[in-house]
């Protein structure tokens, strides 16, 4: 006799096969809010009836596609972090979501953090995958060295720059100062800054801890 799944076991299963049709569809990208659900539905083959059914409306179209698309991201600089260092996973994560193709993930993650502050229930699954940059810095720093507390302070602080710096370059594209890894580097109690080298911002290695041979941009 078959394994006979329940309603909401079955449910899940077909939001996330339509989920990996919306990735598959849009890939990096991510839809517009200005757009409807019929134009995403028409992009990706499917209704747009099936879309309201499984996310609720398109603010829960972007939710989902963002916290998936952020998880495989994160897969990458993970990755990269096991041969790095703390200062070296912030200039990754800085590289990751500065690359023009990724202006529209960027402006879209901010579009619905401002609608998760006004209703958090209602995008409690994506809010609740915030801290994931934060986990992952807090680790490195504490392999470093540093104890559970000023690990998660270090990786709170930068994760806030990082973001802060994302918004004000959706807002006023250019503004950003050059050394903008190496300013957030430096708010860090026990963090070496980082260096402008030739081919971009380097972090310096702590002393005694040898530098990677090349550097890590975590796409």
């Amino acid at each position: 006799m078959g394994v006979i799944l329940s309603t909401s076991e079955r449910k899940g299963d077909a939001r996330e096969r339509l989920l990996a049709r919306l990735l598959d569809a849009f890939d990096e990208d991510l839809p517009s809010p200005e757009v409807s659900l019929r134009e995403i539905a028409a992009r990706t083959e499917t209704s747009h009836a099936l879309l309201r059914y499984h996310f609720g409306s398109l603010p829960g179209v972007l939710a989902a596609m963002l916290k998936a698309q952020r998880s495989r991201d994160n897969e990458a600089l993970f990755a990269a972090a096991q041969q790095g260092t703390f200062a070296d996973l912030v200039v990754a994560i800085w590289r990751t979501y500065t690359r023009p193709e990724q202006l529209s993930r960027v402006r879209g993650f901010f579009h619905v953090v401002g609608l998760a502050a006004y209703r958090p229930e209602d995008f409690r699954e994506f809010i609740d995958s915030l801290d994931d940059l934060t986990r992952m810095l807090a680790s490195l720093a504490e392999r470093e060295g540093h104890d559970t507390g000023q690990a998660l302070t270090m990786a709170t602080v930068a994760v806030a720059a990082i973001r802060g710096l994302l918004l004000q370059e959706v807002l006023t594209p250019g503004v950003h100062s050059e050394n903008a890894v190496d300013l957030i580097l430096r708010m860090l109690p026990g963090n070496a800054a980082g260096v402008h080298s030739g081919d971009g911002v380097r972090p310096h290695h702590q002393a005694g801890r040898p530098a990677p041979a090349r550097d890590r941009h975590g796409a």
